[in-house]
Order: structure tokens, then sequence, then C-alpha cells
């Protein structure tokens, strides 16, 4: 198993992917199932055909009208984008002069922030991270937050969220698995306030990872600002057709219905992981976070059996006490692996 440079760059740039090669049981990466629908397939294949044409303001249309009914929202209030990573990419356009991460956190964002030049302050939270008594520093015209957040699973309140915004300051919020929490509580997507901006993904629900869909919500003056700088067809025919359809009504009653699934299975895993003797962090997102002293041996005696689990010293807050496993039917395999390098 190589070893990893966790150089700082390299640490914010390192994902769950880099840990599971072709073949592995892959617990390393939060996508829901190994491919995407059969409807949506045969939505996209009928696209196929339009590929020599530039997409359209049709195009463009559809999916931001599918995601404002989907929110009720305005079209000018939605951006599609190739995936949050991009939303997080674009951010810099906002010209903060300092920007806070609340971490642990996923680590683009900080990434992206400070390639282009921008101060990054981390606040970082204490077990079992909530943000009770989270100390932004006043002067930070950027906040960004996840909720549920990436990789503590925890889901923070929306008064918790809204006590972060001050004047002249932009919250960003990264919901990017909110649709996987029944009933998507302490949500903001769907609140039109002019100073908070809602990135969300719609490539682990869909298993369109290799597709890189998402959307933006926001005013129309921020999402201005946040694009300003953007390529002209920033997202094919392909990828502004997947947002339409994962937008679609019946779609998010689908995503809803196997949201609910996926909460059940995520109290077996739990579960599975405590009565192993690991100590479970609380969240509800679709993958758990667990720590334990022997962690980083018995990560290792994973990879070994071919089971790839989420190395957690590469966030900023985590050492390597914490990983982090997806939730999987498969989990037995997880947890009874896990027994044999605690026994």
């Amino acid at each position: 198993m190589a070893s990893l440079d966790i150089s700082p760059l390299a640490a914010a740039r390192y994902h769950g992917d880099q840990a599971a090669a072709p073949g592995m049981l892959d617990f390393a990466v939060n996508v829901r199932h190994a491919q995407p629908p059969a409807w949506l397939v045969q939505r996209l294949a009928a696209r196929l055909p339009d590929l020599a044409r530039y997409p359209s303001a049709d195009d463009v249309h559809r999916a931001q009208d599918a995601v404002a009914a989907r929110h009720r929202r305005a079209r000018d209030e939605v951006m599609p984008l190739a995936g949050a990573a991009e939303g997080f990419g674009l951010l810099s356009n906002l010209r903060p002069a300092r920007a806070a991460i609340v971490a642990p956190a996923f680590t683009e964002p900080a990434a992206a922030l400070t390639a282009a030049g921008v101060r990054v302050h981390h606040v970082v939270l204490d077990p079992p991270f909530s943000l009770d008594g989270a100390q932004v520093p006043d002067d930070a015209d950027l906040v960004v937050v996840g909720n549920p957040t990436n990789p503590t699973s925890v889901l923070h309140t929306r008064e918790q969220l809204l006590a972060l915004r001050r004047p002249g300051r932009i919250l960003v919020v990264d919901e990017a698995f909110a649709d996987s929490i029944p009933g998507e509580p302490q949500s903001l997507a769907g609140d039109a306030l002019p100073d908070v901006l809602v990135l969300r993904s719609l490539t682990k629900t869909w298993s369109l990872a290799g597709l890189r869909v998402g959307y933006a919500l926001g005013s129309p003056d921020v999402l201005a600002r946040l694009t300003a700088q953007r390529a002209h067809w920033p997202l094919g025919t392909l990828q502004l057709t997947a947002i339409a359809a994962c937008c679609a009504p019946q779609a998010v009653a689908d995503a809803a219905a196997d949201a609910a699934r996926l909460a059940a299975l995520r109290a077996q895993l739990a579960a599975g992981l405590q009565c192993v003797g690991v100590d479970v962090i609380e969240g509800r997102a679709p993958f758990v976070l667990f720590r334990t002293p022997g962690a980083e041996m018995i990560r290792k005696h994973l990879h070994d059996k071919g089971i790839a689990v989420r190395r957690c010293d590469t966030f900023v807050g985590l050492d390597d006490r914490y990983l982090r496993a997806a939730v999987r039917p498969e989990w037995p395999l997880l947890t009874d692996a896990i027994a044999e390098v605690l026994r």
C-alpha cells in the first residue's frame, strides 16, 4: 500500500476515489449506487445525437426551471454547475478578503480559495463537531460550512447556520448530501436570502460522478458575481439534461424514498461499528465517521482484504485515529474485517 504525501496542498486535494482500486469493495466514495438508474441513462442516451450542436439557451432554462420548481425559487436564482466542486472553484469571484471554512470539512473550498490567493482561516470544531460556540472571525466576509458536513456527517440546525450571517458577509452552505436525509431537514435551499449561497450536488444521489452535475442557489446578484469570469458554454448538453431530469418531481420522490432506505441502513452500519468497539460520531449523512486508536492499522488491513475506507487525517481538524465509511448494504463485511484486527 503506497504511502501518501499529506503536505497541506496534497491533503486538500486527496479524495476518497484515490483509496479504492478497481475491484475493491468501496466504502471510501459516497456515491449511492454502482451506476445511474436505467431511466436516466436512457434520457441521456436520447440526447447523444444532439452533441454536434452547442448547448442551447432552452437546455439551460429547462435545467434552471426544474431546479427552481424543486426548491420554489425563481429561475434567476438558479445556476447549473459542473458539480458542486465547480461552485467552490468560482467562490474567489466573490472577491472575499478573508474566508472562514468551518472544519473538519470537504477540502475543495479551502484548496480553491487558497489557490486564488484568498486568505483562508479554518474554524476547527471539536467533537462532536457542533456549531455551538464556533469562533468565526468577525472580519470573515465569506464563510463556508457543510450541512450535513463531510466527513463528520453532522447536521447543523437552520438557526445555527443563520446565526453565522453578518452585514457584508456571504454565507456558503455546502448541501451536497442534503437530499440523502429524509425530508431534507435544516436545508436553506428554499430560502431566498440575499447573503446565502447554497451549493448542491447531483453526482452522489444519481451516481453521476463521471458527468459532474450540480447547481447553485442564490440571489441573482450573488450568482452574477460568482460566474463573472466563467467560460462560455460551461456545461454540456448531457449535464444540463441530467440536471433537469434529476430535479423533476418523480425523480425527487424516488430520491426521497431511497433516502429513507439509506437512513435505516446507516443505523445498522453505525450499530455494527459500535459493536466491534470503535467510537462512532453521531450524524445523519450517508457515511459514518468513526474513531479508534488503531485506525491506520485497520485501514491497511482492510485494504489488504480488498476493502476501501476513507482515511481522514487529510481533513483539517482530524488525525489518523479517524476513518469514514460510506453506507452500503455490504456493511457486515466491513465490520467483520475491523473486528478481526481489533481482536
